[in-house]
């Protein structure tokens, strides 16, 4: 099976009752770029990819359109399997991981559909139908912060992520705390992000000033060299998010001991294929980890649950969905939410989303 034609869509995904603000960025509106194969079959498969912004990491819309752009010629005849697709990929482009895991996506839809199972069947097998999720806050004020800590507490999320960075530190201290004061007792997790927004002399007084309470520090600093630095000194858990860019620093980073885990992107690793190695590669150095992604509709979303349907539940930190921060789905009757903190996998053959083509209009570009 061969890729026949690539089309590639803009969607505007606004923020309901925005902004969502992180430490690096305010988001009010994102742009996500869909991707269509149709194989020399006449299968169709789906891929997506949504960068938050174009400060969150180095990744943006606009170069997601012009990366797919700028490889979609040299695509069109390869075969979908992931190792030679990735290989082409590698041949015609350099880097650009988030570009390449929209192709990744789709590819997996279509074998999926090709041979009657599911994504996360092609990954290996599922090891549940029922994610568990997790709830991101965005930076807001303490006592904000608190009561939606309280509702996500009672909605049975298992796992909270409260975001900080990009203010003082005195009030993400009083944030964690407050939030501590509400889901103590609630067996529910806490996971702190400051997402690359903190100094190491604020990550060391905040680890310092709140060591009664456990939490996992997801990527307080910037560089992995700032890690180093403080991973001695820190009372808590250190996770490693916008800096694993590649599996070769995972593999550096949890070989070494420098993290405890990993809040991982699948489309800042390239896509499944690659998510695949990264979960394998945890599986063996006994390392918890996320499978989600920065931003996104029902297709990445889909694409997350499958992979994450596929980790050890004691590994499984968790998938992220932004159908909880956006309006609507492209598949009215399969679109993937969180209810009750945890996610149906989604059922059928491939990502298990159909989407509805007449929401992306015309296509930005055709091959």
């Amino acid at each position: 099976m061969r890729i026949a034609e690539i089309h590639l869509y803009r969607h505007d995904l606004p923020v309901l009752g925005g902004p969502f603000t992180l430490a690096n960025a305010e988001v009010r509106l994102l742009s996500t770029t869909l991707l269509k194969l149709v194989a020399d079959n006449g299968l169709v498969g789906w891929g997506e990819t949504c960068p938050i912004g174009p400060t969150y990491a180095e990744a943006h819309a606009a170069g997601a359109v012009a990366a797919l752009g700028e490889m979609a010629p040299g695509l069109l005849g390869a075969e979908v399997w992931p190792v030679p697709l990735h290989r082409r990929m590698a041949g015609l482009l350099d880097g650009h991981h988030y570009a390449k895991a929209a192709v990744d996506i789709a590819a997996h839809d279509l074998l999926g559909k090709h041979l009657g199972v599911s994504v996360s069947e092609l990954l290996g097998g599922a090891l549940t139908d029922r994610v568990p999720s997790y709830y991101s806050t965005g930076v807001g004020s303490p006592d904000d912060t608190a009561r939606l800590a309280a509702r996500k507490r009672a909605e049975g999320y298992p796992r909270l992520q409260v975001e900080i960075g990009g203010r003082a530190v005195e009030e993400d201290i009083e944030t964690v705390r407050k939030v501590w004061e509400v889901i103590r007792g609630s067996g529910m997790r806490l996971a702190v992000d400051g997402n690359r927004g903190l100094t190491t002399r604020d990550a060391l007084r905040l680890s310092g000033e709140c060591r009664d309470i456990p939490f996992v520090l997801e990527q307080p600093c910037g560089t992995v060299e700032e890690l180093r630095a403080i991973r001695p000194r820190i009372n808590h858990a250190l996770y490693l998010d916008e800096n694993g860019t590649s599996l070769n620093t995972a593999l550096t980073t949890a070989g070494s001991g420098l993290v405890d885990g990993f809040g991982m992107k699948v489309t800042r690793i390239g896509g499944l294929h690659p998510m695949r190695a990264f979960r394998d590669l945890c599986a063996a150095r006994n390392l918890p980890h996320t499978c989600d992604d920065s931003w996104g509709g029902d297709i990445i979303a889909a694409a997350c649950t499958h992979v994450g349907a596929t980790v050890a539940p004691e590994l499984m930190e968790g998938v992220w969905l932004a159908a909880d921060y956006i309006e609507g789905h492209y598949d009215q009757e399969n679109g993937v939410r969180a209810e009750g903190g945890y996610i149906k996998r989604p059922q059928g053959p491939g990502l298990g989303i159909v989407p509805d083509e007449t929401l992306f209009g015309v296509p930005e570009m055709s091959f």
